[in-house]
């Protein structure tokens, strides 16, 4: 078992978990404190760099899963439809991302770089009219004009502690620098997340929540990219390959559409090995369909056979449940503020 899935068995609620949490417990104390004098630094004396474009951040508190690179490939379509040319900008680490960007926003511009100032520059000079951050929230030595944070309705299933003793990049005090907050559902009901998003509109009622369902719309052919209709798997024996960070919703919403699912689990930005393809090719022979999510298929595409059945790529859809126009109104608004010169 590798070190991602014994997080996410400490993390969760199976026997023994919540005894394996405890000696955890002092680290993610120790972890708390450090992230709330990092976040007052930011608040006092540290230099917080402003951008040169209008500048919407997308980021979470937990250790990924929740949805934000659909939700900011969202955004930045948005601002396509505006007529604006959105420039998306990545903290430069895992190579998967800004090829699934690439492939979602075909009208904006990528950049990686872990110097989102520098990335930003880059940007404004391909044309860039509007950034998009993605992975954001935690990124305080940039300013944005409208700051989003996700919070996957699953999360209500996990540990309530910081990292170690559980997935929280920061606690929930950190929300109040939200200016809006997406609770995104991928497993959970409409009513369960509806009363993730009840509760956090309690805690700061001026603070506006949202609700997305994150659906598999369709699939789309890995190579020759023939689209596929949701129903194609209904009925069907599926090997879904997921190196992301919660693979077992991709699992969910695969038999949710009446799949048959045998679930090849790996680790948040897997790299494929040659064995790893090699499995992958047997089981597209050996079972109906091959599913990968755009994040694998981004290190599959070049490497897979050419001769054969190709594997399907799922097209993960944003459904609004709650609060799309308001939040479309303040993405646009976020284009008519005025720019804060450099000292």
């Amino acid at each position: 078992m590798n070190a991602a899935r014994v997080a996410q068995w400490v993390w969760g609620n199976a026997p023994g978990a919540k005894v394996a949490r405890i000696p955890l417990i002092p680290l993610s104390l120790l972890y708390g404190v450090t992230m709330r004098l990092r976040a007052a630094a930011y608040r006092g004396w540290l230099r917080i760099e402003h951008l040169p474009l209008p500048t919407v951040a997308v980021g979470n508190l937990s250790v990924g899963g929740t949805g934000k690179t659909p939700l900011a490939a969202w955004i930045a379509e948005h601002y396509v439809a505006r007529g604006r040319k959105p420039g998306i900008l990545l903290r430069g680490y895992g190579g998967d991302e800004p090829l699934v960007h690439q492939r979602l926003v075909p009208g904006a511009v990528v950049v990686a770089d872990p110097n989102r100032a520098a990335g930003a520059r880059r940007a404004a000079a391909a044309g860039a009219q509007v950034l998009v951050l993605d992975d954001a929230f935690q990124l305080l030595r940039v300013a944005r004009d409208l700051n989003i944070v996700v919070i996957s309705a699953e999360s209500a299933e996990v540990s309530p502690w910081t990292l170690p003793a559980g997935p929280w990049r920061e606690g929930r005090d950190a929300l109040a620098r939200a200016d809006w907050v997406v609770v995104t559902r991928k497993r959970a009901g409409l009513d369960a997340a509806g009363a993730v998003a009840d509760a956090l509109a309690a805690r700061r009622p001026a603070r506006p929540v949202s609700l997305a369902r994150l659906a598999l719309d369709g699939f789309d052919g890995l190579r020759s990219g023939t689209r596929h209709p949701a129903t194609v798997v209904q009925g069907r024996r599926v090997t879904a390959a997921a190196g992301i960070a919660d693979p077992h919703s991709f699992a969910a919403q695969l038999r949710a559409l009446g799949a048959s699912v045998q679930l090849l689990a790996y680790q948040d930005h897997h790299p494929y090995s040659s064995g790893d393809l090699e499995r992958l090719v047997r089981a597209s022979v050996e079972a109906d369909y091959v599913v990968v999510t755009e994040k694998d298929a981004a290190k599959l595409r070049d490497r897979w056979p050419r001769e054969g059945p190709e594997p399907l790529v799922a097209a993960l859809a944003v459904h609004w449940e709650r609060n799309e126009r308001q939040l479309e109104q303040v993405l646009d608004a976020a284009l008519e503020l005025p720019r804060v010169p450099e000292p």
